[in-house]
């Protein structure tokens, strides 16, 4: 029942008429579109969340119901979805934040709405431990549950677009985690399931809080760089709508700007600066075919009469109508050399392809019953390949993590089987990934393979095209180093089983052993007794001391007896075999151990973490990425209570900020030029006989920049190099940079990523 509204105070009343307007629009989106009118189910799905949230706010202010709704508005609008959906959307919040439980929104809902409530709610950390990541934890529960319903996913990632649109309110740590988390797994997710749209607005959006200064950037060059583009636009297209009007085809044409994202990435990628990327532009060409079942041979003949127009590119021809994305993206692409000397790329596009690009797969529904010819089976067989990752026990949530990943944002290749079966693989796949792809079996016999009839190792990397037929051998054993060859998910996933398999039963035999050999001596053990052996040879675990042992790589001896009766024995040296790959990431990744006198475990994670020339030799700066002063960086804190400095665009702070979100912190540079900090430039240029010369006298010139290895090599006139040297911050390397690429034959002065 509606409250009475004269009993409301005047920020009550103008809540409830905010949230009443969201809620209408809702309705009235819904009833815009193909899906059964079930009104009602929506209405009394709203009035329980209401209810359920009442007197709740946000960080911003606003009454929360205005989330939900949010979300259901983005799952009926932007992702086409039905009531079910909007339902589970607008309750998504329900079980997680309220004393309402599955069952209640079962008995009032139904099964399926309550399953993808419980698929997107989040699990307590406390359940799980202290080495356990409670991110993590919620993915895994959300594949498990997506696997049997993709609208789980759906409406996670419906939430997910609005808790990044709302990131303003939030402390810098937490957008910082969310964005990292977004970037790392949602943005992919997003892609993998064809809501491009969805992906480029995640990506732009974690892209402008991990990274401001660059993104406002490149949005003002953007706007700048605007009356260029329109102009580029207005003297290509006329020529096509000509021709398209000659021969009848009912069409739009688009222009398309590449995401601020999308350059920032290119310019990382290729170290050039915005006015070197020269593809910000591209024409889209949406038609609506005469004939729904003809529509790839009319693209191919508004394809041909482009080709009548303007050359195309030999090498840039792309054809995605025969041999869809994984995604299920189809159209077709080239670059084509305009009249005034400019490389413009050219898409084409049916209606219907346009609206899987942009929607999805759920796009896919609102053609289901209109013979269309696209593959409907491509989601189901991604959805497999989840289930079959699944199927495996992961003793590592976070392993599970990065397994999935490799399933994600992959680009496709075509292959044949030898029987001349076509089948997609993920870009630089190896012939082992491609016999586990055929069937978990063939992988774990295979020796070697023949490709386009010519023998290859299990190491060759795929290319499109291939013809692969698989060798096998009934006695062939499994290796650690396959790890190492394999790049999907469920190539790793089925090797890490059979190893685990083998580490167990090396366990056992190891801790019989170990039993025995005791016994001999007549010496009794313990618990405590087999602790000391552990941290004598420098384990963490022990089952990894049962595993050395049951193996034959560690040799009891009388010093052994002798550690285990807690007798003093100098104490064994770090050995080789502390990192395997069979044990679990706690063992292979073992932080940096902090500095002494400060534990960073009780640091305020809310604040902003200043980093001071005093507080910067107790941290430790991440050698993955070298951060210098200046650089946009995150904090993280390490079990031990170190505090290791990152770079936010690093892809092991990606990694972090995606599974240990609680542990980053957000920090801020305060420095003052006392302490020097190690990188590394990358050189290119024309070679020369004074080359070395010019570049030395720059370097001579630089008094607080000592240069610790020069590296040039020449090839053909060009050369190539680095230089290590010691700077105090990023402006002293822009510096650098800056005058190194003044000189005459230098082309090229970056930083190395």
């Amino acid at each position: 029942m509606e409250e009475n509204k004269h009993s409301l105070s005047p920020q009550e009343q103008d809540d409830e008429a905010k949230i009443q307007a969201a809620f209408q629009h809702l309705i009235d989106t819904y009833l815009n579109t193909n899906h059964r009118r079930k009104v009602d189910v929506i209405t009394k799905a709203f009035h329980f969340a209401k209810q359920a949230h009442k007197g709740v706010r946000r960080l911003s202010g606003e009454p929360y119901i205005l989330h939900p709704i949010a979300v259901a508005q983005i799952i009926c609008e932007e992702i086409g979805m039905g009531s079910t959906s909007i339902c589970a959307a607008l309750l998504h919040d329900v079980v997680e934040d309220t004393d309402y439980t599955y069952e209640d929104i079962s008995n009032l809902f139904g099964p399926k709405v309550a399953n993808i409530v419980e698929g997107v709610t989040k699990i307590n950390s406390g359940v799980f431990g202290n080495n356990a990541s409670a991110q993590a934890e919620t993915f895994k529960k959300l594949l498990l549950t997506m696997s049997d319903d993709i609208r789980v996913i759906l409406v996670k990632i419906a939430d997910r677009v609005h808790n990044s649109r709302t990131l303003a309110s939030m402390l810098p740590s937490k957008q910082y985690k969310i964005a990292g988390e977004t970037m790392y797994i949602y943005a992919p997710l997003a892609d993998r399931l064809g809501l491009n749209k969805i992906k480029t607005e995640l990506e732009n959006l974690s892209f402008s809080y991990e990274h401001p200064e660059e993104y406002h950037s490149i949005m003002e060059k953007l706007a700048s760089s605007q009356p260029e583009r329109d102009q580029a636009f207005e003297k290509f297209t006329p020529a096509i709508t000509e021709a398209l009007d000659a021969m009848g085809v009912r069409y739009t044409i688009q222009s398309r700007i590449k995401s601020p994202y999308s350059i920032w990435q290119k310019m990382q990628n290729k170290n050039v600066p915005f006015e070197e990327i020269f593809d910000i532009l591209a024409i889209r060409i949406v038609f609506t075919p005469q004939n729904r079942a003809e529509e790839v041979s009319e693209s191919f003949r508004i394809y041909s009469a482009l080709t009548k127009i303007y050359k195309p590119h030999p090498t840039r021809f792309r054809d995605w109508l025969s041999n869809p994305k994984a995604n299920g993206y189809q159209a077709l692409h080239n670059t084509f050399m305009s009249r005034e000397g400019k490389w413009i790329e050219v898409q084409i596009r049916s209606d219907r392809m346009d609206d899987i690009a942009e929607q999805g797969f759920a796009a896919h529904w609102k053609y289901k019953d209109k013979n269309a010819p696209y593959d409907e089976n491509e989601l189901d067989k991604w959805l497999n390949s989840i289930k079959e990752i699944l199927d495996d026990p992961q003793p590592d949530t976070l392993d599970l993590l990065d397994t999935i990943k490799l399933n994600l944002y992959a680009k496709d290749i075509l292959v044949f089987t030898p029987k001349g079966e076509i089948r997609t693989m993920p870009l630089n796949s190896t012939v082992l990934d491609f016999a586990f792809s055929i069937h978990s079996s063939l992988g774990l016999h295979c020796f070697g393979a023949k490709v386009n009839h010519k023998l290859v190792p299990l190491s060759y990397r795929l290319k499109s095209g291939d013809q692969i037929e698989i060798l096998t051998s009934a006695t062939k054993q499994i290796k650690p180093d396959w790890l190492q060859l394999a790049t999907t998910a469920k190539a790793r996933t089925k090797i890490q089983a059979v190893l685990r398999r083998e580490a167990r039963e090396q366990q056992r035999k190891g801790e019989e052993q170990l039993r025995q050999f005791f016994e001999t001596k007549n010496v009794p053990i313990t618990t405590a007794d087999i602790d000391r052996l552990v941290r004598y040879h420098g384990l963490s675990a022990r089952e990894m001391l049962f595993q050395l042992v049951g193996e034959g790589k560690l040799t009891l001896s009388e010093t052994e007896v002798a550690v285990a009766s807690g007798k003093r024995v100098n104490k064994k040296k770090g050995a080789w075999w502390r990192r395997l790959p069979f044990f679990s990431r706690e063992e292979q990744e073992q932080p940096a151990v902090m500095a002494e006198g400060m534990n960073f475990q009780k640091v305020n994670r809310k604040q902003t973490f200043v980093l001071t020339d005093e507080v910067l030799p107790r941290c430790s700066m991440a050698t993955c990425c070298n951060p210098l002063p200046g650089d946009d960086s995150i904090g993280y804190i390490t079990p031990q209570g170190g505090l290791e400095i990152h770079r936010r665009n690093c892809s092991t702070a990606s990694r972090l900020k995606s599974q240990q979100g609680n542990d980053i912190l957000a920090t801020a540079w305060d420095t003052h030029k006392q302490h020097l900090y190690r990188t590394t430039i990358r050189l290119r240029g024309v070679d020369g006989s004074d080359v070395l010369f010019s570049i030395a006298t720059v370097l001579h010139k630089m008094h607080n920049a000592p240069v610790h290895a020069i590296q040039l090599s020449s090839n053909d006139g060009i050369f190539e190099g680095t230089i290590s040297l010691s700077v105090y911050d990023t402006a002293d390397l822009r510096n650098i940079c800056q005058q190194l690429q003044a000189v005459e034959q230098v082309q090229e002065a970056v930083r190395m990523l």
